[in-house]
């Protein structure tokens, strides 16, 4: 018998990479569900429209002969919120958008539900595994946070096998917002104040994330498991861009300014969290995706930045 996956989200940037990987595949059955009609995704799947993730969205069609669902759907970071409420914005969709789809799927008779979730659940910085407390930050990080209990919960209630993935950056072809700028920049040969930063921080190539959703969709040991996911190796900013550049057969164009210095400049301008970004340490520990389900990242750092700076 065929397995039937549901795929949420699945015209974004991970949802794009997965759907195509499912279909190279040949062994399972894909169905999307979408918002709106003028979506366009591959046509050898089927689409489903349910209109916005929210907490009484119908999934019923969607769900029916649906043996697992990969949920990547969700609120993501917002540059200007408008919402009066961010952090109500995020749960009606994020966390409560999220339970109700769990929720209908455990009716539906899913065996496995697979969410996709954020490092930002526990933190902002720090060195982080699995058995971690939450201590998310933003709206954003809470939201996840509430859902991966919700989802929880829901799993010992019904007994539907429950996969959380927790994901730092993601970068690779497509990738939008700061990544992009970041390649722009160094595509443009523009100086970087970033020569000297010694931090280290995890990112995930687009390619090994869906590599990773893929085995948790499959793999006995995954069930009711919570993971970290990264490349298994960790890079300070200047390396980053040092690699990047390398990547896009550019020079690095890096002035090397202290990060104490750095950090001074974004406060008085107001971009406290930007440096964060740029400056703090951030990384996840991947033992237990490694020892429990024998996974390794099948690309290395360089290969996905490589494929990153292609789609440009």
């Amino acid at each position: 018998m065929t397995s039937c996956v549901l795929v949420t989200g699945a015209t974004g940037f991970v949802g794009t990479a997965l759907l195509k990987r499912l279909v190279a595949e040949r062994r399972f059955e894909v169905r999307v569900a979408v918002r709106h009609g003028s979506a366009e995704c591959d046509k050898r799947v089927g689409r489903v429209f349910v209109g916005e993730l929210s907490p009484t969205t119908d999934w019923q069609d969607a769900l029916a002969g649906v043996t697992s669902v990969a949920h990547l759907a969700g609120r993501v970071h917002v540059i200007h919120e408008r919402a009066t409420d961010p952090l109500a914005q995020f749960r009606r969709v994020n966390t409560f958008g999220t339970v109700n789809l769990a929720r209908q799927a455990a009716q539906a008779g899913v065996k496995r539900f697979v969410f996709l979730s954020s490092v930002k659940v526990n933190g902002e910085r720090g060195i982080y595994s699995e058995a971690a407390p939450s201590a998310p930050l933003d709206a954003y990080g809470i939201s996840k946070s509430e859902a991966e209990l919700g989802l929880r919960q829901l799993a010992a209630e019904t007994g539907m096998d429950i996969v959380i993935v927790r994901s730092p950056l993601v970068y690779g072809p497509g990738v939008k917002a700061n990544f992009q700028t970041l390649m722009h920049a160094v595509g443009r040969g523009i100086p970087l104040p970033l020569g000297a930063i010694h931090n280290k921080r995890s990112l995930v190539a687009l390619d090994n994330l869906v590599d990773f959703i893929l085995t948790c969709m499959q793999h006995p040991a995954a069930a009711n498991e919570t993971f970290l996911v990264s490349d298994g190796e960790d890079l300070s900013t200047t390396d980053l861009i040092r690699r990047l550049a390398r990547a896009m057969g550019r020079p690095a164009c890096l002035i090397p300014v202290p990060a104490s210095v750095l950090l001074a400049g974004a406060i008085m301008l107001g971009r406290r969290d930007m440096a964060q970004r740029l400056l703090a340490s951030l990384q996840v520990d991947i033992s237990k995706a490694r020892q429990l389900l024998g996974w390794v990242p099948p690309i290395s750092v360089d290969e996905g930045l490589r494929r990153a700076a292609a789609s440009l």
